[in-house]
């Protein structure tokens, strides 16, 4: 199972959570393209350590809304959105050559992740800009959502995620930002979530329902308040439950 998080989300002098000490834990960095989050000197940084540590390295794009750290959505025209991801892939890659590795799958980050789940011409907009760009690559997304359906559709591979930190509704969705349980903060069920997802492909919904959660991936968002220990608690209970961290692509 891989594990993943979000990642070089800071900004000039200002830093957002602990890059370093998260890149010792994870087997994928989504690593922000300076839209939502990052920048050129972040960006170097985190695709340096990460390739010193042997992380893979994914880009993770967003809307052009540092303001609001790409959690407000926008209504792009396709060719808008399809060519400012083709830039911050590129922006990222280079980085990454720098460093001796490369750009290996890509994310929507924040509102346009869950745009891209059910928004057929914004789902269309990413597929058209990783087909353009480097059909190898990956895209990490919800498991059955229309980015996935449409990513495989157009021959690519797309890589189901499921969240530890994240509450869900029964309906499989996440619960919204807006809501006061939309994060799971204990560390020690964030780790008991993980493993469930992990071995029994399950997440138990807020209303006490299972939910299927057949993924492939699993995110700890590097924002979230004790996301050093939340991550290092999963990663030793997937060790526990027989499940070796790997990275998917």
């Amino acid at each position: 199972m891989d594990l993943n998080a979000d990642l070089g989300e800071g900004f000039g002098i200002w830093r957002l959570g602990d890059d370093e000490a998260l890149l010792g834990l994870v087997t994928s960095a989504n690593v922000a393209c300076g839209f939502h989050g990052g920048d050129a000197s972040t960006m170097h940084r985190v695709t340096a350590a990460a390739a010193r540590r042997g992380v893979t390295v994914g880009a993770q794009v967003g809307y052009r809304d540092l303001a609001g750290f790409g959690r407000r959505h926008i209504a792009y025209e396709f060719a808008a959105l399809r060519d400012e991801t083709i830039y911050q892939l590129g922006a990222l890659d280079a980085f990454c050559r720098l460093a001796g590795t490369r750009v290996r799958y890509l994310k929507p980050h924040g509102a346009l992740y869950h745009a891209a789940a059910c928004d057929e011409a914004q789902a269309a907009a990413l597929v058209a800009a990783v087909s353009g760009y480097d059909r190898e690559l990956p895209v990490l997304c919800p498991p059955g959502s229309v980015l996935a359906q449409l990513a495989v559709g157009a021959g690519l591979r797309a890589v189901a995620e499921g969240f530890a930190d994240r509450n869900y509704l029964p309906n499989g969705q996440l619960v919204p930002r807006s809501a006061a349980n939309a994060l799971v903060s204990d560390p020690d069920e964030v780790a008991t979530r993980a493993v469930r997802m992990a071995t029994e492909r399950t997440v138990v919904a807020v209303d006490g329902s299972v939910v299927p959660c057949p993924v492939e991936s699993i995110c700890l968002h590097g924002d979230t308040p004790g996301a050093v220990r939340c991550a290092e608690l999963v990663r030793a209970a997937l060790i526990d439950a027989g499940v070796t961290p790997t990275p998917f692509a």
